[in-house]
């Protein structure tokens, strides 16, 4: 017989499917949200409503925005010429908190994996061609995780953006291989990001 009433361990038990997050961890969450005042829980509650009604991805790059064209791509300041390639959201957070990356982003939305069924058509590959033939890109980084997938995924771009005569480089290897570039600390990745290498 559960200790807590109904709806409680509802919640303990959507919380503990959360990332991160055991069955303590949830029980001490909803504890947080029985005791602190009712604004602040019913705003976390309205704002996790908003999240999923209102983010979308970027028509541009595939970043997550609550806008058609992300903040990144339609922000001025940044140099339009320079594309970083990434295969998740999380990795643009990551390079951002560098501080050092001037250029826009492309988010593949995923990595090329013969073995899972992932193929070119089921990544976001045919839009960054499009980008590279129809904007004046003066470089293409490849940031994909170094792991398997990863560079799989950048040698298979280096290969189809060959054609289009754009300068194509390769983060430096300052990340492990078999880690993931949201796990890397902002110094190692923004020594990966300024040592790049042409492919």
């Amino acid at each position: 017989m559960s200790a807590y009433s109904e709806v409680m361990t509802k919640l303990v038990a959507a919380l503990s499917r959360l990332p991160g997050i055991g069955k303590r961890s949830a029980e001490r969450i909803v504890f947080y949200l029985l005791k602190t005042r009712q604004e602040e829980a019913l705003e976390l509650g309205f704002l996790i409503k908003q999240l999923r009604e209102n983010v979308v991805f970027c028509s541009v790059c595939h970043n997550f925005s609550d806008q058609k064209i992300c903040h990144i791509c339609s922000n001025p300041g940044r140099d339009q010429g320079i594309i970083c390639v990434v295969e998740d959201p999380k990795d643009v957070a990551a390079i951002e908190k560098t501080g050092d990356f001037p250029g826009v982003y492309h988010v593949l939305l995923g990595a090329l994996s013969p073995l899972d069924g992932i193929g070119p058509d089921q990544i976001c590959i045919q839009d960054l061609l499009e980008r590279v033939k129809t904007k004046k890109i003066r470089e293409v980084i490849l940031a994909t995780n170094p792991n398997t997938e990863g560079d799989t995924t950048a040698l298979y771009l280096a290969k189809v953006l060959a054609p289009l005569k754009t300068k194509v480089t390769r983060i430096a290897r300052g990340i492990p291989v078999g880690s993931h570039i949201e796990y890397t600390d902002q110094a190692t990745l923004a020594r990966a990001l300024s040592g790049r290498q042409p492919l």
